[in-house]
């Protein structure tokens, strides 16, 4: 069952502090509140995640309904004509969710602990992180396992090179083009080019379906 945590960035401090208490760790990940990865259950879903994409990327390379289907079973939501190449790798698989017209080429990973949302007519090349999940500079809380999540969002018509990084928190805009190797540490406009480390607008581009 979803549950709106919005209500906590509403309150005090001391009230936030309260109520990070009394939340188990699980529904912590899911407001964005600093958490343990090494809680039972949020371990309990990265297991799952593990043994649904040993089972996905066992199926035959060639059998693309077979790997669609599939897909239904295991992603939180999909549209038409949704295709991942081996090796694919989630930490969740429930929280991402991806539009009409996808193609992730070979090794695609997306570290789901918060939510994933890909719009329609999106490519992404090779050897690309996705990932929505940080640690903290302490390295007392390090050491504690914790965690941090924030959801990324990509929108139509949108381009990923190979051996890109989208960090966490990001929302793209619709038709974007990120070259290969960038690296996107914050939100990108829509009608751009990216590239570079951290990843900069290179220019603006046209778009034709509008």
């Amino acid at each position: 069952m979803h549950r709106d945590y919005s209500l906590l960035f509403m309150v005090s401090k001391e009230e936030q502090g309260f109520m990070e208490k009394v939340l188990t760790e699980v529904e912590k990940m899911d407001a964005g509140l600093e958490y343990c990865f090494w809680d039972e259950d949020v371990e309990a879903l990265k297991t799952r995640a593990i043994g649904w994409c040993k089972e996905y990327n066992a199926i035959d390379d060639t059998d693309y309904e077979a790997q669609e289907s599939y897909l239904g079973k295991m992603l939180g939501s999909k549209g038409k004509s949704v295709w991942i190449a081996k090796t694919f790798n989630c930490d969740n698989g429930k929280n991402i969710h991806i539009g009409d017209d996808f193609t992730g080429n070979y090794n695609l990973t997306i570290l789901d602990i918060r939510e994933v949302r890909i719009g329609n007519h999106v490519m992404i090349g090779p050897n690309t992180l996705i990932t929505t999940v940080g640690h903290p500079l302490s390295p007392m809380k390090r050491r504690n396992h914790i965690g941090i999540a924030k959801p990324v969002t990509i929108g139509n018509d949108v381009w990923i090179g190979g051996n890109v990084t989208i960090l966490p928190g990001v929302t793209i805009g619709d038709n974007v083009v990120v070259a290969a190797g960038a690296v996107v540490t914050k939100d990108v406009p829509a009608n751009s080019v990216v590239g570079g480390v951290p990843a900069k607008v290179i220019k603006t581009i046209e778009n034709d379906v509008v």
